[in-house]
C-alpha cells in the first residue's frame, strides 16, 4: 500500500501497447480517465470529457461506440450493470440484464425426456433475451447525463459510417468465428461481418445498416430501438429463426435501479453489484474470507495463497449455484450469505494441507467449461465521478445471429439461466430453482463492475470481462493492491488463477504457478489445467492527491487502452 501512495499524482495517456515487459507510458492531470477494452472507445470517452461531460454522458458514448468498433461483446443487442458513485460520494447500480420472453418456459431447451438439446440455449435466434443496453443508456444518461444526447450518439455513428479499421486482434476473432457466424447467417451476402476469403488487419469494415439503427436511436431514444423500424427488424429476425422474442417483449423491457450492495473489507468499502448478478455478494464473500484468513501474511504466488484463494472460491461459487438468482422473482437470502456467522461456519472446513472434494461441498457434476468473453470499462471524471461497466452479449458474438437491415449481433443471454439443474452453461456454471427460466426473468450474472473506497475517498474503479471467471479476477485484483502491495500496473498484471467449485479443477494462467509450487499444490490433491488468459482488467486507480492512474490489461488484450487527459 505505501508503494501504490508513494506514486506521485499521474494522468495517463497510454498512447501505445505495452512493452513485452508490460510497462506502460504515463503522463498526465487530473481531469478525468477512461479505461476501455478498445482504444477508439477510449478515445472518444475522452473527448467526451473534454467538451464538458461528466463520467456517466462518457459511459454513454462509449458503450455505443464499443457496439461498432468491439462487436463480439460491445453491443447494443445484449444488457449488463453499472455501479455508481457520484463526486457527493452517493452510491447507485443500474441493472440492464437481459429478460427471458414472455414465451419462455422452464424445459424449452429440453426434449421429451427432459434431456438438454444441445447448442439451442448458445446458438440462434432461440437463445436470444430481451435486449436492455440501449434502455439502459438511456436510464443512465436521464438520471445523471449533462451533455445533449444526440451528441453522445454521434461519435458512434460517424464510426459505423465511415467505417472501422480492423486490428490484429479483432480481425484474428472474427476469422476465428467465421464458420459459427455463417451458420447463423447464411443468406446476408452483405453482413460486414462475414469474408468468405478472411479478414486481415487493416481492413475497413463499413456498418451501414448499423449507423442507420443508431441514428433512429440518437432521434427516438429508446423509442428508435424498442418501437418503430428496429424493433420490427428484431423480431423478423426472431421469426426467421424460429425464436420467440416478440414485439411486445420489447415494448415492455424496461431497467432497474437497484440499491448498491455495499459491505467493508479492511478498511475499504466495497460498492458493487447486487441480484440478478452474483459478481457483489461473491466478491464480499470471497474478501471476507481473504480477511478471515489474513492472506496478506503469506507471499503472493506462494502454496498458502494460491491453496486458500482456491479453497474460498468453492465455496463461494458453491452458494452462487444454489442460492442466487433474479430478486424479483426469488428470495434472495442476501444478509445470511454476508454474515458473518454464515462465514465462519462455511469456511471452517478449510484445511491447509489438503484441498476440499468438491462433491463434498455440494453434489453435481461437470467436466467442462469454455468461453470467456465480455467487456468491461471504467470511467472518473475531473469532478470525482465515477462508472463501473460490464456489458455482454453473452459468448463472442452472442447468438452469432445478426438482425438483417440493423447491423448488430443478438445476445445468447438464455444459456445464463440454469437450462436444466446440474448441467452446465458455456461458462461450466451449474444453478438451480433460483435461476430457473421464467418469462421476464433475468438470469444470473458472474459480472462484477465494482468501486472500492478507502478512508470515505474514491480508491478504485474496477472490473473485468471473463464469464465464470469475472468474479475471481476482480477478487484478485483487490488483495493484490490491499493485501500485497501492489502498484496499480503491478496489481493488473499480475498472473491469475480461477477455480470455480466445478469443475473441481484450478484454472491458471501459464505464469501462476511455479514448478515447485505445483508440486506441492498437486499433492494436496488439486488439479492443475493452464489457461491461456484469465479476465481482462479495465482499472482506475486513485492516489492521495487524487490522481488518476489508469491501467490496462493489454498483456491480456492489446487493444484495450487507458487514456486521461
Amino acid at each position: 500500500m505505501n508503494k501504490f501512495f508513494s506514486i506521485s499524482l499521474l494522468i495517463c495517456i497510454m498512447i501505445f501497447h505495452l512493452s513485452c515487459n508490460g510497462e506502460p507510458v504515463k503522463t498526465g492531470n487530473k481531469n478525468g480517465m477512461i479505461v476501455t477494452a478498445h482504444f477508439m472507445a477510449s478515445e472518444i470517452g475522452k473527448d467526451i470529457l473534454q467538451q464538458g461531460g461528466n463520467a456517466y454522458d462518457a459511459a454513454v458514448a462509449v458503450q455505443f461506440a464499443l457496439a461498432v468498433v468491439y462487436p463480439r461483446a460491445g453491443n447494443i443487442g445484449g444488457g449488463g450493470f453499472a455501479v455508481i458513485r457520484t463526486k457527493k460520494g452517493e452510491y447507485n447500480t443500474l441493472d440492464f440484464r437481459e429478460k427471458a420472453p414472455l414465451a419462455a418456459c422452464e424445459k424449452m431447451y429440453l426434449d421429451s425426456l427432459g434431456n438438454v438439446l444441445s447448442g439451442l440455449s448458445q446458438n440462434g435466434d432461440l437463445a436470444v433475451g430481451v435486449p436492455g443496453s440501449v434502455d439502459g443508456m438511456c436510464e443512465l444518461h436521464k438520471k445523471y447525463g449533462r451533455l445533449n444526447w444526440n451528441k453522445l450518439l454521434l461519435p458512434a455513428i460517424n464510426l459505423a459510417e465511415k467505417g472501422v479499421v480492423l486490428t490484429e486482434l479483432e480481425a484474428e476473432k472474427l476469422n476465428a468465428y467465421q464458420d459459427r457466424i455463417l451458420a447463423q447467417n447464411p443468406t446476408k451476402e452483405k453482413c460486414p461481418y462475414l469474408k468468405r476469403t478472411g479478414f486481415s488487419k487493416g481492413d475497413t469494415l463499413v456498418y451501414s445498416d448499423l449507423a442507420e439503427t443508431l441514428k433512429r436511436i440518437q432521434i427516438h431514444k429508446r423509442n428508435g430501438f424498442y418501437a418503430g423500424k428496429t424493433a420490427h427488424l428484431i423480431v423478423d429476425e426472431i421469426k426467421r429463426g424460429k425464436g420467440i422474442l416478440s414485439l411486445k417483449d420489447l415494448e415492455t423491457y424496461h431497467s432497474v435501479w437497484r440499491p448498491a450492495l455495499v459491505g467493508d473489507y479492511r478498511d475499504c468499502r466495497i460498492i458493487s453489484m447486487p441480484p440478478p448478478s452474483s459478481g457483489g455478494i461473491a466478491l464480499l464473500q470471497l474478501l471476507k474470507g481473504a480477511e478471515k484468513f489474513n492472506l496478506g501474511q503469506y507471499k503472493f504466488s506462494s502454496q498458502e495463497h494460491l491453496h486458500l484463494i482456491t479453497e474460498l472460491e468453492r465455496r463461494v461459487y458453491a452458494d452462487r449455484a444454489t442460492y442466487l438468482g433474479d430478486p424479483d422473482f426469488y428470495d434472495v437470502p442476501m444478509v445470511k450469505l454476508l454474515s458473518k456467522e454464515y462465514l465462519d461456519n462455511r469456511f471452517a472446513d478449510i484445511c491447509f494441507n489438503k484441498k476440499s472434494d468438491s462433491q463434498e461441498i455440494k453434489a453435481g457434476e461437470v467436466n467442462w467449461i469454455e468461453s470467456f468473453e465480455t467487456t468491461h470499462f471504467s470511467i472518473v471524471d475531473k469532478e470525482g465521478n465515477a462508472i463501473a461497466i460490464t456489458t455482454t452479449l453473452n459468448g463472442n458474438y452472442g447468438s452469432k445471429v445478426v438482425v438483417d437491415g440493423a447491423g448488430f449481433f443478438l445476445n445468447n443471454e438464455m444459456d445464463d439461466f440454469s437450462i436444466k439443474p446440474g448441467v452446465p452453461n458455456q461458462f461450466g456454471l451449474v444453478g438451480g430453482q433460483a435461476n430457473s427460466i421464467r418469462p421476464e426473468k433475468r438470469m444470473l450474472s458472474s459480472m462484477t463492475p465494482t468501486i472500492v473506497e478507502k478512508n470515505g475517498r474514491l480508491f478504485m474503479v474496477l472490473g473485468s470481462p471473463g464469464g465464470s471467471t469475472i468474479i475471481t479476477s476482480v477478487f484478485q485484483n483487490i488483495i493484490n493492491t490491499i493485501e500485497f502491495g501492489m502498484d496499480p500496473q503491478q496489481c493488473v498484471n499480475a498472473p491469475r488463477i480461477h477455480s470455480q467449485w466445478l469443475p473441481d479443477e484450478i484454472y491458471a494462467e501459464p505464469k501462476a504457478i511455479s514448478s515447485k509450487v505445483r508440486e506441492q499444490m498437486t499433492n494436496f490433491g488439486h488439479i492443475i489445467k493452464i489457461q491461456k488468459k484469465i479476465g481482462m482488467m479495465a482499472n482506475i486507480f486513485i492516489n492521495e492527491q487524487d490522481g488518476l492512474i489508469g491501467a490496462a490489461d493489454t498483456l491480456r488484450h492489446k487493444d484495450s487502452r487507458s487514456i486521461g487527459y
